[in-house]
């Protein structure tokens, strides 16, 4: 809304009234109109503001909020001009709450003594209530006192569950159940059945009722016990200041809210105007900018044609020296010619050295790609390695425990025998031998089925171990498959063939004797050697026992081991005897190469440990990279 000039028009605060008499007196008059059908409202001062059409009850809201803002006196002194008028002459459309309760609100019943005590909330009491109108929470008596709307029945009980004949009925705190109360209570004492008919009588012939009092409160009976537990004693005064006072703390809070958001109303609509004003600036700017843009293209399509004809006609002179200067192409380009075709075979072997450097590019890393792929699997076989490895030792130190309980319960068993053999030649000898024999024969029978059992789970977990083992193995041949790519000769941990022959060692021997056919000469002896390596029926092998234990050596005098060393000297001959222990100690039985990890740096068998160390080192150090 547009900051109009009545805000900009200031009024002492002294003339605040004198000038909301006037706007009155405008609005009272029709000068002003605020109302332009039964329930369509406007506010006259704010003619700017996008919603113009209220309700009653909303620009009731919207007047008192602005009449109590911080806005400009004149401003204040309209809207409270207009609050007062529409509640003095447009009353009548006040659509917030229902007319029985809006006359309720204003107009609360009134007894016959201002100062007369009540029990509230309001509660009816019945007398010679039928026991049986009390079942299903009083749903006879709460249809036939339907008119007075009772909102809850209790049946009164002696201190002893008794059903006492009454009965309290229950209405709405507020002034229109007090009134329904009233109508109950008066119905009743009209045709005869109220307080002072029950208490002249003392009849059970009819049900009699009254609105409950001071002197029913305060009674010492069952009666007087739910009223006191379930109500309190107020007077109609009482709580018509209490109802006043929560009025009016709620209408002070709605006016604070009114005004803090009327006063975050005109912000949001100043801010609007801003926005609107700036948005027309902004659109003045583009049309002055589509005019200088339009200006611009007119001069520049002007010197784009002139530029053209001045192009033409340097054209035509250009024109003139191609000619001149054709000749002079022609000439050269027959030299040209032989350049070219030099240069064109130059270009096709460049582009089949660049195309052959793409493709090792792209091999490199594809090769790259798997390494790293290798990597990962490698790292996580090896960790799954360490994880069977430690279930296998923690497997094998039970299997020895256990074989230590067997040990120990054979030798019970020996001696529990031992002792029965005795107890059996003791007999005469004041010794009980038939019970002593039966306790010792329970006793070796529970120590026989302990070991059974033991021997069970000894067998079970001799069986588990081997699958773990086997798996161990299977894990340790998919660890060595996965890092036959990944170690190099030079790295600290390889993977060596056992049993395989050196070819090194041949090479050597064969380059005096055979000079330029010396290598393939070498292969064709590392070959033969290597398929007798393979040969089972024979074994070049001796068995000499040292002390207490047995081991097998080379025989030194085999037949096929001397005339090799004869033949080819002391190193081929170390070369094939490795080769021999190696394949005896690792695959005996098989008689081919097995491939076994190693420590190169200290030429031996390399522990798991090591390996994964290794392997670990290795992947940090490419991933650092």
């Amino acid at each position: 809304m547009e900051c109009s000039s009545d805000e900009s028009s200031e009024l002492s605060d002294t003339d605040i009234d004198d000038y909301a008499e006037k706007a009155y007196t405008d609005l009272k008059s029709g000068k002003l109109v605020a109302r332009f059908g039964a329930d369509r409202f406007r506010c006259p001062f704010c003619p700017g503001k996008k919603k113009q059409d209220y309700r009653y009850n909303e620009l009731l809201q919207h007047a008192i909020g602005v009449g109590a803002s911080n806005r400009a006196a004149k401003v204040k002194a309209n809207h409270q001009a207009l609050a007062s008028h529409l509640k003095t002459d447009h009353a009548d459309a006040a659509g917030s709450l229902p007319p029985r309760q809006a006359v309720a609100l204003i107009n609360p019943p009134k007894p016959v003594q201002d100062q007369e005590l009540f029990v509230w909330p309001w509660m009816g009491i019945l007398a010679n209530v039928p026991v049986e109108q009390t079942q299903r929470g009083g749903a006879i008596v709460m249809q036939q006192l339907a008119g007075y709307k009772p909102i809850r029945f209790n049946a009164v009980h002696s201190p002893d569950g008794e059903y006492t004949g009454f009965a309290i009925v229950r209405f709405n705190k507020d002034w229109i159940g007090f009134k329904d109360a009233l109508g109950f209570h008066n119905t009743y004492k009209s045709h005869h059945l109220g307080k002072t008919d029950w208490e002249a009588s003392k009849s059970d012939k009819y049900m009699f009722a009254w609105l409950a009092k001071e002197e029913d409160y305060k009674a010492d009976d069952p009666v007087g016990k739910f009223l006191s537990e379930n109500g309190d004693l107020k007077t109609v005064a009482e709580l018509q200041q209490e109802m006043s006072r929560k009025t009016d703390t709620l209408i002070t809070s709605l006016t604070s809210q009114i005004s803090a958001k009327s006063k975050y109303l005109m912000e949001l609509e100043c801010k609007c105007n801003q926005m609107d004003l700036a948005l027309q600036r902004a659109m003045e700017d583009n049309d002055s900018l589509d005019q200088r843009y339009n200006e611009e293209m007119r001069k520049m399509q002007s010197t784009a044609r002139e530029h053209s004809l001045k192009i033409f006609h340097e054209t035509d002179q250009l024109r003139k020296q191609l000619d001149e200067k054709e000749n002079d192409i022609k000439r050269r380009s027959k030299q040209l010619s032989e350049i070219v075709a030099q240069t064109d075979m130059e270009r096709r072997k460049l582009e089949n050295e660049r195309k052959k450097n793409d493709g090792q590019n792209d091999s490199l890393n594809m090769a790259r790609i798997e390494q790293e792929k290798a990597n990962e699997g490698v790292r996580s076989l090896v960790e799954k390695h360490k994880k069977e490895k430690e279930a296998a030792l923690n497997k094998i130190l039970l299997l020895e425990k256990q074989l230590d309980e067997k040990h120990q319960l054979e030798l019970d068993i020996q001696q529990l025998r031992g002792k029965l053999e005795v107890v059996k030649h003791m007999e005469g000898e004041g010794v009980d031998v038939k019970k002593r024999t039966e306790e010792l024969n329970k006793d070796l029978q529970d120590r026989i089925d302990a070991m059974e059992d033991l021997e069970e789970l000894n067998q079970a977990l001799i069986i588990k171990e081997r699958m773990t083992n086997d798996e161990l193995q299977d894990a340790k041949k998919e660890l060595i498959s996965g890092l036959v790519d990944l170690l190099g000769p030079r790295s600290n941990i390889g993977i060596r063939r056992m049993g395989q022959v050196d070819e090194k060692p041949f090479i050597e021997a064969c380059k005096p004797k055979y000079g330029a056919e010396a290598d393939t000469k070498a292969l064709e002896f590392c070959s033969m050697w290597q398929d007798n390596l393979r040969d089972a029926n024979w074994h070049p092998f001796k068995i000499v026992t040292r002390g207490e234990k047995s081991e097998q050596i080379i025989d030194k005098g085999d037949e096929k081991l001397v005339g090799l060393k004869e033949e080819l000297g002391e190193e081929v001959y170390k070369a094939v005897t490795t080769a021999l222990v190696e394949m005896n100690e690792y695959n005996a039985s098989g008689s081919y190469v097995v491939s076994e990890l190693w420590n190169n740096k200290e030429s031996r068998k390399a522990s798991m440990g090591e390996v994964v160390e290794h392997i670990l080192k290795q992947w940090k150090a490419k991933r650092k990279r």
